[in-house]
């Protein structure tokens, strides 16, 4: 009898019993205290309610999908055989690989699905199958959502979204016994990565106060103030929303107009003042500019009555009168980021309407007016969600980080979610330090009141573009902003996507730049010249349809900083000597970043 392993099938590899034993013990001792951590908040708070929540809406949406199958027998019947077929060709395949014929896969991998990137995928007869078995199922899933007639847009967007979410979930490469990787490094390390794996688990368990709340970066490497958020500067305003930081100039002459940053309240601002070398704020007063930007608070219960219309004029408004009291100029540029640029685009809209004229020019940066086209977290909201989302943000009078975090990370869930898991709790590898996930997971609590407005009047009911906003009795009309604009969206954004960034456009009454850069949501915003990565496109008015607009634009390499820098001098580039912090009327509070960036929610 022949002993030696058969071609694609690596030979056992010798595991210590002793070893392994003891690590399996270790193993099911960490356990215990991952479903303690899991149940102790369960004891004394109502958990359940949510979760069935979202299971129930699942199921239904799924099973819209299912009755339109299962409504016509041969129709599910067709539908079973094309899913047959693609398993006997996979097995016929297999089956002349393990006789010696080399061919051609059944379903090959994309080369960009970096979870079967390990060579044994290929090369391992067991482990080839099972990703090709995968990868036909789960394109078959795909396409039965697809070919379903008779789903309204929300419903077939939900189940294609939900459809994926399954997918990604069960893809072998989750799994130890069937990701080669995992597979020989438990048997190398005796299961001693499942053991570091389980304890991690356990610690994020306890951080997510009963929730998972996965760790992207080794935290321990970050510190808000020590080499995240650098850029010197001075507080100089604060109230129950907000801190205003207005950063120290490093010429001796600035333009005469102030800029004003309005980032995301569901997220921290410092995005834009990362590291020195990838930092906005910085780079944008070294060109000259006064900078002031906006850290919101981190809320809690005790401010969930704080409206949109709170946010406008304690927020955004309350900025401006800080830059206009330093600055002693009666007009600023202002630039939003994100849900801080819609709030900006209501802001204008409320000024046009009441006929203040405080703004010389608004940047947006990838920023939504318009929801049309605004991707799947247009998957989380329906009148029914929405409810539910009410009652729980109504029991603790905010939402929690780790809710929204989540949301935005089930988005690309293959990046953000699943890679994470398999390297932290089955490698049982700390994740390597970075900057930007480390940020990304610094998340903010959402005040009740506040984000129910936004996600009803913006994602729900879209009221902003179609004039029908009201704010402070005030019914709102882009078209009566005739400030200049920089729209900035980006090409791989899956948060605003470019197609509706670039529709926005088309609301604004005044004249519109409309610029695309590369990569997505930040990547493409965060793009430092001296990194001379990515390229930005510049182009025509935007009108009419977006890729016809991108088929005719014109492509730059490098930073769109540059350019928007350029827009911001043809606005004004009157000089005047350089603002210090703290010297003006308003004295300096405490040093930048401030107090409120750094608290956790």
């Amino acid at each position: 009898m022949d002993d030696k392993p058969k071609p694609g099938v690596e030979a056992p590899r010798a595991v210590d019993p002793e070893a392994f034993a003891r690590n399996l013990a270790r193993l099911m001792e960490q356990g215990g205290k991952a479903l303690a951590a899991y149940l102790k908040p369960r004891e004394t708070q109502d958990f359940g309610d949510a979760k069935a929540e979202e299971m129930v809406d699942i199921f239904k949406t799924l099973n819209h999908v299912a009755e339109f199958w299962l409504s016509d027998p041969q129709r599910a019947a067709n539908a079973q055989n094309r899913l047959l077929k693609g398993y006997m060709d996979l097995w016929a395949m297999t089956m002349k690989r393990m006789a010696g014929e080399t061919v051609a896969p059944v379903k090959a991998a994309d080369p960009k699905d970096r979870r079967f990137n390990d060579p044994d995928w290929n090369s391992n007869i067991f482990f080839d199958a099972l990703k090709q078995g995968y990868l036909l199922t789960s394109d078959w899933a795909e396409r039965m959502v697809k070919e379903a007639e008779g789903l309204d847009e929300h419903t077939r967007r939900k189940a294609e979204f939900y459809v994926k979410q399954i997918s990604n979930a069960v893809s072998p490469s989750n799994f130890v016994l069937t990701n080669p990787e995992l597979f020989r490094e438990t048997l190398d390390s005796s299961g001693e990565n499942l053991v570091r794996g389980m304890q991690m688990l356990v610690e994020d368990i306890e951080a997510g106060k009963g929730d998972l709340r996965i760790r992207q970066s080794d935290s321990s490497m970050f510190e808000v103030g020590r080499n995240l958020a650098l850029t010197p500067g001075k507080v100089v305003f604060e109230n129950d929303l907000i801190q205003v930081l207005q950063y120290t100039p490093t010429t001796e002459k600035v333009l005469a107009v102030p800029l004003v940053i309005v980032p995301p309240w569901i997220n921290k601002f410092y995005v834009l003042d990362l590291t020195p070398e990838k930092s906005m704020i910085k780079w944008a007063v070294e060109q000259g500019i006064t900078v002031f930007v906006i850290s919101w608070v981190n809320p809690d219960a005790s401010l969930a009555m704080k409206t949109f219309e709170d946010y406008m004029k304690d927020g955004v408004f309350a900025a401006l009168d800080a830059a206009q009291k330093v600055t002693g100029e009666k007009q600023a540029h202002i630039c939003g980021y994100c849900v801080g640029g819609t709030m900006t685009a209501v802001s204008l809209a409320y000024l046009a309407a009441t006929n203040q004229n405080r703004i010389a020019s608004v940047t947006f940066l990838a920023t939504q007016v318009d929801f049309t086209y605004a991707g799947d977290l247009k998957v989380f909201v329906d009148e029914e969600q929405l409810e539910s989302l009410e009652r729980r943000m109504k029991q603790v009078g905010f939402l929690d980080s780790t809710k929204m975090a989540m949301a935005f990370n089930m988005l690309r869930s293959n990046d953000l979610v699943w890679p994470y898991i398999v390297n932290n709790y089955m490698r049982g590898k700390a994740p390597f330090p970075f900057d930007l996930l480390y940020w990304n997971s610094d998340s903010t609590r959402l005040p009740a009141a506040n984000h129910s407005f936004y996600l009803r009047n913006c994602y729900l009911d879209n009221k902003l573009s179609a004039g029908k906003m009201v704010v402070d009795n005030m019914r709102l009309d882009l078209g009566q902003v005739k400030v200049p604009v920089y729209n900035l969206a980006t090409r791989e954004d899956h948060i605003a996507p470019p197609q509706s960034v670039f529709l926005g456009s088309s609301f604004f009454g005044g004249p519109v730049r409309f610029v695309l850069g590369g990569s997505g949501h930040i990547a493409g915003v965060v793009n430092p010249p001296e990194k001379k990565k990515y390229s930005y496109w510049t182009g025509g008015p935007a009108d009419g349809e977006f890729d016809k607009w991108f088929e005719q634009a014109t492509e730059h390499k490098g930073s769109w900083w540059i350019d928007w820098l350029a827009w911001i001098k043809e606005i004004d580039n009157r000089e005047v000597p350089a603002r210090i912090p703290g010297e003006g009327p308003l004295a300096a509070i405490e040093d930048a970043p401030g107090r409120y960036v750094k608290v956790k929610a």
